[in-house]
């Protein structure tokens, strides 16, 4: 993992949820994160949380602060692991390349987010997190949700490829021969572990 320069947080990740389908990802990535001692500044926006009732039975609260609650007790972590921001909290440190941690995952990532992303529109918290990663070039981790993708879809993510951005599409394989969902998210979520560096027990790696 990349070095931060604010060494409390080296163990930190941001971890966004946007409005492409495919709540279950972000979820079970978030369980990895706090199982494996990570402190995760969390954000979500307001598509995703339609999306993720949508999808999932996650009976999220509205307010960031009930938010945070209710996942550090869903979660089981420890007291500040998980912190919440709302999309105009500018004040947080993901806003500012001297606060926020080396790595970003954005998961799922709507083509909406790839977009303003890509242009640099910084409309929003999530945004703005995303472009002060790659200003100060750490590590930010894309993972789009669409199909079929069109040619400003492809361009987008072109473009955030050439920037360093990971271009990680949620396209689980099927060599481990999976026999339930479960076994497709951790796919996705165990390749998103490998790119962040943190060890993993979901899917062995090729060959092993």
């Amino acid at each position: 993992m990349n070095n931060d320069n604010n060494a409390g947080r080296r163990q930190a990740v941001t971890l966004a949820m946007t409005g492409a389908s495919g709540a279950q990802y972000a979820w079970r990535l978030l369980e990895c994160l706090i199982a494996a001692d990570r402190d995760v500044f969390f954000m979500i926006s307001k598509a995703a949380q339609l999306v993720s009732a949508t999808e999932t039975d996650m009976p999220l609260p509205g307010k960031p602060q009930l938010m945070e609650s209710f996942l550090t007790d869903h979660y089981r972590a420890k007291p500040g692991q998980i912190r919440v921001f709302g999309p105009e909290q500018w004040m947080s440190p993901v806003a500012s390349g001297s606060g926020a941690p080396s790595s970003m995952v954005i998961c799922p990532a709507s083509m909406g987010v790839v977009s303003a992303i890509a242009t640099g529109a910084s409309n929003n918290l999530i945004e703005r997190a995303a472009d002060v990663a790659i200003k100060e070039r750490r590590q930010l981790i894309v993972v789009p949700r669409e199909s079929p993708f069109s040619e400003i879809h492809l361009e987008n993510m072109l473009k955030l490829s050439r920037m360093g951005v990971t271009i990680l599409p949620a396209s689980p394989g099927f060599y481990h021969q999976p026999r339930e969902i479960s076994d497709l998210v951790d796919f996705v979520v165990a390749r998103i572990l490998n790119q962040l560096g943190i060890e993993q027990s979901l899917m062995p790696r090729w060959g092993e």
